[in-house]
Protein backbone atom coordinates (compact mmCIF):
# COMPACT_ATOMS: atom_id res chain seq x y z
CA UNK A 1 0.00 0.00 0.00
CA UNK A 2 3.15 2.59 0.73
CA UNK A 3 4.26 1.23 -2.58
CA UNK A 4 0.65 2.49 -4.30
CA UNK A 5 0.79 5.62 -2.16
CA UNK A 6 3.63 7.08 -3.65
CA UNK A 7 3.28 5.91 -7.16
CA UNK A 8 0.42 8.31 -6.87
CA UNK A 9 2.74 11.39 -7.09
CA UNK A 10 5.14 10.65 -9.69
CA UNK A 11 4.06 9.91 -13.37
CA UNK A 12 5.05 5.86 -14.02
CA UNK A 13 6.63 4.20 -16.45
CA UNK A 14 4.43 1.22 -16.92
CA UNK A 15 5.74 -1.79 -19.65
CA UNK A 16 3.64 -4.30 -19.49
CA UNK A 17 -0.35 -4.91 -18.42
CA UNK A 18 0.87 -7.22 -15.84
CA UNK A 19 2.74 -4.58 -14.00
CA UNK A 20 -0.62 -2.54 -13.61
CA UNK A 21 -1.44 -4.54 -10.48
CA UNK A 22 1.31 -2.24 -9.00
CA UNK A 23 -0.73 1.17 -9.57
CA UNK A 24 -3.28 2.67 -8.13
CA UNK A 25 -6.20 1.70 -9.52
CA UNK A 26 -7.95 5.23 -11.17
CA UNK A 27 -4.43 4.66 -12.99
CA UNK A 28 -5.63 1.72 -14.74
CA UNK A 29 -9.16 2.77 -14.91
CA UNK A 30 -8.30 5.67 -16.89
CA UNK A 31 -6.53 3.37 -19.28
CA UNK A 32 -9.65 1.27 -19.76
CA UNK A 33 -11.18 4.22 -20.30
CA UNK A 34 -9.38 5.18 -23.30
CA UNK A 35 -8.57 2.42 -24.79
CA UNK A 36 -11.96 1.49 -24.81
CA UNK A 37 -13.09 4.87 -26.72
CA UNK A 38 -10.45 4.22 -29.16
CA UNK A 39 -11.98 0.84 -29.55
CA UNK A 40 -15.51 1.93 -30.48
CA UNK A 41 -14.59 5.00 -32.53
CA UNK A 42 -12.24 3.29 -34.86
CA UNK A 43 -15.03 0.57 -35.31
CA UNK A 44 -17.54 3.50 -35.55
CA UNK A 45 -15.79 4.94 -38.21
CA UNK A 46 -14.71 2.18 -40.68
CA UNK A 47 -18.53 1.26 -40.27
CA UNK A 48 -20.49 4.68 -41.31
CA UNK A 49 -17.79 6.41 -43.36
CA UNK A 50 -14.60 3.35 -44.54
CA UNK A 51 -16.35 0.75 -45.76
CA UNK A 52 -19.13 2.33 -47.77
CA UNK A 53 -16.80 5.09 -49.50
CA UNK A 54 -15.57 2.15 -51.35
CA UNK A 55 -18.94 1.88 -53.21
CA UNK A 56 -18.23 6.31 -53.75
CA UNK A 57 -15.01 5.52 -55.27
CA UNK A 58 -15.03 6.85 -59.08
CA UNK A 59 -12.57 4.63 -60.50
CA UNK A 60 -10.52 1.60 -59.75
CA UNK A 61 -7.07 3.19 -58.33
CA UNK A 62 -9.42 5.30 -55.99
CA UNK A 63 -11.46 2.24 -54.87
CA UNK A 64 -8.39 0.41 -54.17
CA UNK A 65 -6.83 2.94 -51.79
CA UNK A 66 -10.26 3.47 -50.48
CA UNK A 67 -10.23 -0.33 -49.74
CA UNK A 68 -6.78 0.35 -47.66
CA UNK A 69 -8.26 2.86 -45.92
CA UNK A 70 -11.08 0.97 -44.55
CA UNK A 71 -8.79 -2.21 -43.58
CA UNK A 72 -6.64 -0.13 -41.75
CA UNK A 73 -9.61 1.68 -39.82
CA UNK A 74 -11.00 -1.80 -38.63
CA UNK A 75 -7.04 -2.99 -38.11
CA UNK A 76 -7.16 0.02 -35.58
CA UNK A 77 -10.36 -0.96 -33.74
CA UNK A 78 -8.62 -4.51 -33.71
CA UNK A 79 -5.29 -3.08 -32.25
CA UNK A 80 -7.61 -1.29 -29.52
CA UNK A 81 -9.73 -4.09 -29.39
CA UNK A 82 -6.92 -6.67 -28.58
CA UNK A 83 -5.09 -4.47 -26.06
CA UNK A 84 -8.17 -3.83 -24.46
CA UNK A 85 -9.00 -7.73 -23.83
CA UNK A 86 -5.78 -7.71 -21.77
CA UNK A 87 -7.07 -5.07 -19.82
CA UNK A 88 -9.73 -7.24 -19.10
CA UNK A 89 -12.11 -4.93 -20.92
CA UNK A 90 -15.65 -6.84 -21.63
CA UNK A 91 -15.95 -7.74 -25.63
CA UNK A 92 -19.44 -5.85 -25.73
CA UNK A 93 -17.59 -2.36 -24.41
CA UNK A 94 -15.66 -1.83 -27.08
CA UNK A 95 -17.88 -2.02 -29.94
CA UNK A 96 -20.75 1.01 -30.57
CA UNK A 97 -23.92 -1.21 -30.28
CA UNK A 98 -25.73 0.61 -27.30
CA UNK A 99 -23.65 3.67 -27.10
CA UNK A 100 -24.22 7.51 -28.29
CA UNK A 101 -21.88 7.89 -31.26
CA UNK A 102 -19.68 10.82 -31.04
CA UNK A 103 -21.45 13.68 -33.41
CA UNK A 104 -18.93 13.52 -36.16
CA UNK A 105 -20.23 9.68 -36.95
CA UNK A 106 -23.92 11.24 -37.62
CA UNK A 107 -22.84 12.99 -40.67
CA UNK A 108 -24.61 11.65 -43.36
CA UNK A 109 -22.32 10.25 -46.07
CA UNK A 110 -23.58 10.42 -49.58
CA UNK A 111 -20.82 11.37 -51.83
CA UNK A 112 -17.00 11.20 -52.92
CA UNK A 113 -16.07 14.49 -52.05
CA UNK A 114 -18.02 14.45 -48.64
CA UNK A 115 -15.65 11.08 -47.70
CA UNK A 116 -12.30 13.10 -48.77
CA UNK A 117 -13.19 15.91 -46.43
CA UNK A 118 -14.02 13.63 -44.25
CA UNK A 119 -10.29 11.84 -44.70
CA UNK A 120 -8.72 15.19 -44.92
CA UNK A 121 -10.43 17.10 -41.68
CA UNK A 122 -11.20 14.50 -39.40
CA UNK A 123 -8.17 12.01 -39.85
CA UNK A 124 -6.11 14.82 -38.91
CA UNK A 125 -8.15 15.69 -36.24
CA UNK A 126 -7.07 11.75 -35.25
CA UNK A 127 -3.58 12.69 -35.88
CA UNK A 128 -3.39 15.00 -32.91
CA UNK A 129 -5.25 12.46 -30.56
CA UNK A 130 -2.89 10.07 -31.36
CA UNK A 131 0.38 11.93 -31.16
CA UNK A 132 -0.34 12.92 -27.23
CA UNK A 133 -0.10 9.12 -26.91
CA UNK A 134 3.42 8.60 -28.10
CA UNK A 135 5.06 9.48 -25.21
CA UNK A 136 2.49 7.67 -22.75
CA UNK A 137 3.50 6.02 -19.73
CA UNK A 138 1.68 2.65 -20.00
CA UNK A 139 4.11 1.72 -22.50
CA UNK A 140 1.50 -0.90 -24.38
CA UNK A 141 -0.38 1.78 -25.13
CA UNK A 142 2.09 3.65 -26.44
CA UNK A 143 3.00 0.65 -28.99
CA UNK A 144 -0.63 0.58 -30.04
CA UNK A 145 -0.50 4.69 -31.00
CA UNK A 146 3.42 4.34 -32.64
CA UNK A 147 1.97 1.81 -34.84
CA UNK A 148 -1.05 3.76 -35.95
CA UNK A 149 0.17 6.95 -36.36
CA UNK A 150 1.94 6.20 -39.75
CA UNK A 151 -1.49 4.57 -41.18
CA UNK A 152 -3.42 8.03 -39.75
CA UNK A 153 -0.52 10.34 -41.41
CA UNK A 154 -1.73 8.65 -44.78
CA UNK A 155 -5.31 8.32 -44.17
CA UNK A 156 -4.85 12.63 -43.93
CA UNK A 157 -2.59 12.82 -47.05
CA UNK A 158 -5.22 10.72 -49.24
CA UNK A 159 -7.77 13.13 -47.75
CA UNK A 160 -5.86 15.93 -49.29
CA UNK A 161 -4.59 14.32 -52.70
CA UNK A 162 -8.06 13.18 -53.42
CA UNK A 163 -9.92 16.85 -52.21
CA UNK A 164 -6.92 18.52 -54.80
CA UNK A 165 -7.96 16.32 -58.00
CA UNK A 166 -11.90 17.40 -56.99
CA UNK A 167 -11.16 20.61 -56.65
CA UNK A 168 -9.31 21.16 -59.90
CA UNK A 169 -12.92 21.64 -61.32
CA UNK A 170 -15.61 24.20 -60.78
CA UNK A 171 -18.16 21.74 -59.68
CA UNK A 172 -15.87 20.16 -58.24
CA UNK A 173 -14.59 22.69 -55.68
CA UNK A 174 -18.22 23.79 -55.07
CA UNK A 175 -19.10 20.09 -53.94
CA UNK A 176 -15.83 20.10 -51.38
CA UNK A 177 -16.41 23.54 -50.10
CA UNK A 178 -19.90 22.52 -49.22
CA UNK A 179 -18.92 19.44 -47.39
CA UNK A 180 -16.34 21.32 -45.77
CA UNK A 181 -19.08 24.06 -44.63
CA UNK A 182 -21.35 21.17 -43.35
CA UNK A 183 -18.96 19.29 -41.75
CA UNK A 184 -15.91 21.32 -39.93
CA UNK A 185 -18.20 22.98 -37.20
CA UNK A 186 -18.85 19.51 -36.04
CA UNK A 187 -14.92 18.74 -35.59
CA UNK A 188 -14.18 21.01 -32.57
CA UNK A 189 -16.47 18.71 -29.91
CA UNK A 190 -14.14 15.48 -31.12
CA UNK A 191 -11.28 16.70 -28.71
CA UNK A 192 -13.63 17.25 -25.72
CA UNK A 193 -14.78 20.12 -23.00
CA UNK A 194 -12.67 22.53 -21.87
CA UNK A 195 -10.85 21.84 -18.12
CA UNK A 196 -11.79 18.46 -18.62
CA UNK A 197 -11.19 16.63 -15.37
CA UNK A 198 -10.25 13.47 -17.47
CA UNK A 199 -8.20 15.34 -19.44
CA UNK A 200 -6.20 16.39 -16.36
CA UNK A 201 -6.09 13.15 -14.64
CA UNK A 202 -4.64 11.68 -18.32
CA UNK A 203 -2.04 14.18 -18.02
CA UNK A 204 -1.30 13.58 -14.10
CA UNK A 205 -0.69 10.38 -15.17
CA UNK A 206 1.33 10.95 -18.15
CA UNK A 207 -1.12 9.32 -20.36
CA UNK A 208 -2.00 12.64 -22.61
CA UNK A 209 0.47 15.59 -23.00
CA UNK A 210 -1.98 18.42 -24.07
CA UNK A 211 -5.57 20.00 -22.79
CA UNK A 212 -8.21 19.42 -24.84
CA UNK A 213 -8.76 23.25 -25.04
CA UNK A 214 -5.01 23.40 -26.49
CA UNK A 215 -5.06 20.24 -28.78
CA UNK A 216 -8.01 22.07 -30.39
CA UNK A 217 -6.00 25.09 -30.91
CA UNK A 218 -3.48 22.94 -32.43
CA UNK A 219 -6.12 21.24 -34.83
CA UNK A 220 -7.60 25.09 -35.87
CA UNK A 221 -4.29 26.56 -36.75
CA UNK A 222 -3.50 23.06 -39.03
CA UNK A 223 -6.69 23.14 -40.70
CA UNK A 224 -6.38 26.95 -41.45
CA UNK A 225 -3.11 26.70 -42.62
CA UNK A 226 -4.38 23.39 -44.93
CA UNK A 227 -7.60 24.59 -46.28
CA UNK A 228 -7.12 28.02 -46.50
CA UNK A 229 -3.30 28.71 -47.43
CA UNK A 230 -2.81 25.16 -49.35
CA UNK A 231 -6.40 24.40 -50.72
CA UNK A 232 -7.52 28.42 -51.36
CA UNK A 233 -10.78 27.28 -49.70
CA UNK A 234 -12.52 28.80 -47.01
CA UNK A 235 -13.28 27.71 -43.44
CA UNK A 236 -16.62 28.30 -41.88
CA UNK A 237 -16.74 29.92 -38.52
CA UNK A 238 -17.37 27.92 -35.66
CA UNK A 239 -18.79 29.09 -31.78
Amino acid sequence: MENIMKLENEIPQVKTCEDLIHYPEEYRELLVKIVRSHAVNELYGARVFDEPAIALAPNPYAKWLTCRVAMEEYGHHVRFRELGQKLNIPENEMTPEGKNPLSIFEFPLETWAEFCVIKLLADLAEILQVEDLLECSFHPLKSVARMTMPEEKFHAKFGEDFTKELIASEDGKIEVQEAINRYYPMLPAFFGRAASKNNELYRKWGIKKRKNEEMLEDYLKLTHELVVNKLNLELPSIN
